[in-house]
Formats: structure tokens, sequence, C-alpha cells
């Protein structure tokens, strides 16, 4: 069993309290709901990712014999907690919103529906699940909006922090619309298309940029991309000219060239003039390092002749916002809604469903957030996907999720499309869970 797998990688706190409420018999039905409080500053949307792995952790979660002894020998909890975990699985209802889908603040990304000992326990892995995926997704996409047509690929595995950050940034930005990653394990375990070039190391090496060039075309012949900027760019371009037409006589094509260095703009205008009049009009020019949707946008807005784009840690850290304030709330106990009431923390209880309308071009118009069993216009988002602990229907493949997510960009509004600062989007929080609301709080204070 792997680290990012075993049942310990929680939080102390949850076993804490699933022993208290093993001590008083606290076990009726609990409601949780993952969701997002508020979005990061120039953030418009949401992307919604990660159920496929949530639902994987919740199916096979158990704790092994030596997991067991461990929690024994820490003295901390008694014999109840340690046989309870021992034949623990995972029983509960989940709905969810699919995988792709564009989503808002306070709007349930996922519900659990379980024994309030279950529902407890798993909280902290399914936040750290979802909240990651989630934000890479969205920040993917605001990539993939800022390069319309362009292809993207995920290079930030090298900069991610840890090595299930890299797997997981690779498949949310593959959600998202990028064309691929440089993460070979991302092909083995997501089907994801792998991608990459040459290092500048591979070109030390030789010493002289031809026989670099030349030897890693012969050894890596089809779709042969190469790094021209370790020294000079444009003497690089200018080499990849003089290079071609023998290696194409070999039957051999050069497919492209990479930049990592410098204005990245204005070089990329350098050096397609370098290789259209040296007659490679075909070759196209990827450029890679400091590329985010702010980059992105300007190199469209000035036309930049750049074909593709390698995108690092800004994607894999979500530089500019590296965590959302998320939470796994309780909504509901043994029929009763349940609300916080924090200063700046409060939720709405109860089992909430969202309905998105669209207008007459097919765009979302807006959002309400109500209690399940209410009824209002539009499509219903939260669904459901795993009863008594097993998925209700096999997993969506990922070109599936890929298609409904860009079939959720092409809806957006424009100003969210556009990536507007400030643009807004209308959540109505209907009387009905505002009535539930007034209902716990009565509760509450009473």
């Amino acid at each position: 069993m792997t680290p990012s797998t075993s049942p310990l990688l929680t939080d102390l706190y949850e076993l804490n309290m699933v022993q208290a409420y093993l001590d008083r018999g606290e076990d009726k039905e609990a409601v949780f709901e993952f969701f997002v409080r508020r979005l990061p500053q120039r953030r418009g949307f949401l992307f919604a990712a990660g159920l496929a792995d949530a639902l994987d952790y919740l199916e096979t979660l158990q704790f092994s014999k030596a997991e067991i002894d461990w929690l024994a020998g820490t003295g901390r909890f008694r014999n109840n907690l340690l046989d309870y975990l021992e034949r623990f699985r995972f029983t509960g209802d989940v709905h969810a919103i699919a995988e792709g889908t564009v989503c808002f603040p306070n709007e349930p990304l996922l519900r659990v529906t379980a024994p309030l000992p279950q529902a407890q326990l798993v909280e902290t892995r399914l936040i750290n699940i979802l909240n990651f995926q989630t934000l890479i997704a969205s920040k993917a996409a605001r990539m993939v909006l800022a390069a319309p047509g362009k292809s993207l690929a995920d290079f930030g595995l090298r900069t991610a922090h840890g090595a299930e950050a890299g797997l997981y940034s690779a498949r949310a930005s593959y959600i998202a619309g990028f064309a691929g990653a440089a993460n070979v394990q991302a092909g083995e375990r997501y089907g994801i298309p792998i991608v990459g070039t040459m290092a500048h190391s591979f070109v030390q090496v030789y010493g002289d940029e031809m026989t670099a060039f030349e030897n890693f075309a012969r050894a890596r012949p089809d779709g042969v991309i190469l790094l021209i900027d370790t020294y000079d760019t444009e003497t690089g371009a200018r080499k990849v000219v003089e290079l071609a037409p023998r290696l194409k006589a070999e039957g051999i094509t050069i497919r492209g060239v990479r930049i990592d260095s410098g204005d990245l703009t204005a070089m990329a205008r350098k050096v397609r003039r370098i290789l259209d009049d040296g007659g490679l009009r075909d070759l196209i020019i990827l450029v890679s390092g400091g590329v985010d949707e702010d980059v992105l946008a300007g190199m469209m807005k000035a036309g930049a002749p750049i074909d593709g784009f390698g995108v690092g840690v800004s994607l894999a850290t979500s530089l500019d916002a590296p965590a959302f304030d998320c939470a796994y709330k309780l909504q509901e106990y043994a029929g009763q809604p349940k609300r916080k009431l924090s200063e700046g923390k409060v939720t709405w209880p109860g089992r909430k469903q969202v309905w998105r309308a669209y207008d007459a071009d097919g765009r979302m118009r807006g959002d309400i957030l109500s209690v399940e069993n209410d009824k209002q216009p539009g499509e219903p988002l939260v669904v459901p996907v795993m009863r008594a602990g097993k998925r209700i229907a096999p997993a969506p493949t990922l070109a599936q999720i890929r298609e409904r997510a860009a079939r959720d960009l092409a809806r957006l509004p424009a100003p969210l499309a556009q990536l507007e600062p400030g643009a807004d989007y209308p959540v109505i929080v209907a009387d009905a869970l505002t009535a539930l609301a007034a209902q716990a709080d009565a509760k509450t204070r009473g």
C-alpha cells in the first residue's frame, strides 16, 4: 500500500471524533457536503474535478492489520475504535456535480450520506483530492480560454508539490482542455498523451548544436522537436534550416522547434521569419518558461506566431492562488438540518441541489441553490454517483469528461469566458433554503 492510498492519510482529529462518536453511540445518518466558500481574486468560476479518484478512495478504503497494530501501539485509542476500523468499509451514498462542470461558490461539488463515523472519517482525504484537482482544472481552464486553438501541455511535474500532485495536475489540466503532459506515468495511468522534446543539457553534452540536433533527430525520428535556445536562439534556428533538408533526404522530418527563454513573443517572430525564409513554413514553434493565462492572453493579443505552449509551475502549483477556501461540512444529522454560524464561515444547511438555466444561445444564464426536494427551473447538476458504497454506473472515460468540459467552457457567459476582472455570475439562494436555514438557526439558538 502506498502512502497516498493508506487510510492513515488523514488528520488525527478525524480519528479522535470517531472514537468519541463510538463511545456515545452516535452513528445515525449524517450528511456532509464539500464546497468552495469563495473564489480567489481574479477567478470567476470553478471547474469540478477529482470525483473519480474520490470515489476510488471511498470504494477501496480499509485498514490493514499493520495499520491497526500501529494505531494500537500509539496508546491513543480504545479497542472499540480499533475493532471498528478493522472492519471498516464505506457503505454510504454519494451525490456529486460531474467532473468537467463549471461551478461556483457554495454549490455542493460532492455530498456524502452515511452513518456519522463513516462520513466523518473520510473528510480529510476527500478534501485533499477534490480541492487540488478542482484547483488545477480551474487554473487550466483559464489558460485554455486565454489561448483558443493553441496546443497546451502540462510541464509541471518537476515543480509540483509531490508525485501525486504531479499526476493530479496532468489529469485535471487534460480534463480542462490541455492536449497532453510531459508526465510519463500520467500516460500509463490515465491514457493522457505524453509529450516531450529535449533539454539544454543534451545540446551541452555535444558542445556543437548541429551535432546535438542531428543525433537527437536520428534517435527520435518521429515528430522531432528541437530546442534551439541553449546558446543563441536565432543561430539555432538557422542551424535547423540547414539541417532539415539533409534529414528529409533520409526520411526524417523535423516537426518543430522549442524556445524556453527570453522575450518569447519577440523571439518567436524572429524564428518564424528565419524558418519561413528557409522554406520551413510547416515547422511549428513551441514555447515554454513562465507561461500563465496572462502571458498567453498577451501573446494572443500580440499575434505571436506560436503554435503551442508548455506550462509548468504556474499550472501545477496554481501559482497565483495555490489553494481554495473550501470545506466539507455537516449539513444534516439524524434528520435535522445543521448549520455552522461562525463569523465569515456561515454554511447553508440541508441536502442541496443546483439548477442551471441557459439563454437562447445556450450560454449559462444563472444558477439556483436550494434544498434537494425543491422544484426549480433549469438543469439539476447534483446527481447520484454511489449507493451503499458502490458506484451506480461505470466511471466516465477521461475523453467523455473532456467533452463535457469543452461543452461547459463553450457555454460560459462572455465576461467569464474572456476572463474579465470582476466578472460576476448570478447564483440565487431560493426561499426554501433560506427557510431551512432559519429553522436550523432557531433550533441552535433555542
